[in-house]
């Protein structure tokens, strides 16, 4: 009967518990009702959000996307942040212990033993004499027990079930903290790529330029050694080839850098991914934007700050319910005899039930300070959570001028550099005339290099910042995709 009031007890105050506390509500949290710069772009279609997971292939780069697929596997800053998250994910197991009752038991085995003095004596009769003798009797005694006990604090003011929440929001905060590391490291990894292969075409670029440099220089050697041409013209000839071929050399460092680091991100060792040179693949695709207020579910790092947020909440009401009273249960039973087979009869068993309520009566202000910090805390979370989504908004705006800017730009400098190498023609057909001198030449020349890196560049440029914009975007992540448990 006692077992059964306990057991009855204690089911009510779990059943009674209340949570003290503020309960969360997501904040709010500034949300364009459009991006500014969304004229001319495409809509999201569903079927476009449904798994963006390797969104990179929009690039059509067979050589990219196997790339990427070792970022997953291989990359180390992904896999401290995947430990860390299943760090977080024990601690929730740890915070849920503690709504359940401590069980133990335990058996003891105890041989006890003692000594007593007997005195007697005898008298005799006649010429006997009389004596004193001395016996000294000894025994053991020994005892068998054992006993399961249980102890248990109902969460009768939420404290743990607050712990618990926060940290199961402290998971899911580190788990978004891996998509962020994840996303991070492909974006990198093909912003890398894409300026490896702007390098290459580049070299191949440089290499047309000094092969029309030697072209030149050969013309003015014939003509200063036919003299018809001054020295001057020779040396200016020279020094136009030699400082082409430092520029074309200087590429292969640049190139050897680009090549490190992307082996690097793929969890390889430089000298075992080698990229040979590869074309120049400019399909620039046309990136689809959803909604502004999408973007709060799509982006790792708003995800992370949300679930902040959420985490520091539940502490506030882990700080209140240190002014209420702790009570703690306990009850043990068991059984005892004097030899193991009388362990099995009940005329030994024995049993006690127990509660003890404790209460802070002063601490000086300290549960007072502790739940103004955590008040703090929270406000603090809230601020970082929506600079957060600012900064997003901006990344995402950014991202998109820029775009337009680019594609524009790109037409102008290739019209520059049809020009430039139509002037190069030009100046050189002129001076083989003996129409002008070799410096117009020289400019001509330098000016026709600059406009092809130029327009290489920006064609880089194009490529890496519509990288830049599916990052801003959230790549293909959703918050559907932290877990739940």
């Amino acid at each position: 009967m006692p077992h059964a009031r306990f057991l009855t007890l204690t089911t009510l105050l779990m059943m009674g518990g209340c949570m003290v506390g503020p309960n969360y509500h997501r904040p709010s949290a500034p949300t364009p009702p459009a991006y500014k710069e969304a004229n001319g772009w495409t809509p999201i279609q569903p079927s476009d959000a449904s798994d963006r997971q390797d969104w990179w292939t929009v690039f059509g780069d067979p050589t990219l996307n196997a790339l990427e697929a070792r970022v997953n596997v291989s990359n180390q800053t992904l896999a401290a942040a995947e430990a860390a998250y299943r760090e977080a994910h024990a601690v929730v197991a740890e915070d849920q212990a503690q709504l359940w009752p401590v069980v133990s038991a335990d058996g003891s085995a105890t041989v006890a033993g003692g000594s007593g003095n007997n005195n007697s004596s005898s008298t005799g009769t006649g010429t006997g004499t009389g004596g004193t003798g001395k016996a000294t009797a000894t025994g053991t005694r020994s005892i068998y027990q054992v006993s399961v006990g249980a102890t248990w604090a109902p969460d009768i003011w939420g404290a743990v079930r607050r712990q618990v929440r926060s940290a199961k929001a402290q998971a899911q905060a580190s788990e978004a903290l891996v998509a962020n590391a994840r996303l991070s490291a492909q974006i990198e990894l093909a912003s890398d790529y894409f300026i490896l292969r702007q390098l290459d075409e580049e070299k191949r670029d440089d290499d047309a330029i000094l092969a029309a440099d030697q072209h030149a220089l050969d013309v003015v050697q014939n003509k200063y050694n036919a003299g018809n041409a001054a020295r001057s013209d020779l040396l200016t000839a020279k020094t136009t080839l030699e400082s082409a071929q430092a520029a074309n050399t200087d590429l292969a460092q640049q190139r050897a850098r680009m090549e490190d680091a992307i082996a690097v991100l793929a969890g390889e060792p430089p000298a075992s991914l080698p990229l040979p040179p590869g074309p120049w693949n400019l399909n620039v695709p046309q990136i689809p934007t959803t909604i502004p207020s999408a973007l709060l579910q799509r982006r790792p790092d708003i995800a992370n700050a949300e679930r902040t947020a959420a985490s520091q909440s539940e502490l506030i009401g882990v700080a209140v319910a240190a002014y209420y009273p702790n009570l703690n249960l306990s009850a043990q039973g068991g059984l005892t005899a004097s030899n193991v087979g009388g362990l099995v009869n009940a005329a030994g068993s024995f049993w006690s039930l127990g509660a003890q309520v404790a209460e802070t009566i002063f601490n000086g202000g300290l549960t007072a300070a502790k739940v103004r910090a955590a008040h703090a805390a929270y406000d603090q979370a809230v601020a970082n959570y929506r600079q957060t989504v600012l900064a997003a908004f901006q990344n995402v705006e950014d991202n998109m001028a820029a775009q337009k800017v680019f594609e524009v730009e790109e037409g102008q400098l290739r019209a520059a550099y049809d020009n430039a190498q139509e002037n190069v023609t030009i100046s050189l057909n002129e001076y083989q005339a003996g129409t002008v001198d070799y410096t117009t030449v020289a400019q001509a020349q330098v000016t026709a290099f600059q406009s092809r890196n130029s327009l290489t560049q920006v064609q880089a440029n194009r490529l890496t910042t519509a990288v830049s914009l599916i990052e801003a975007l959230g790549g293909g992540w959703n918050t559907s995709q932290l877990p739940q448990g």
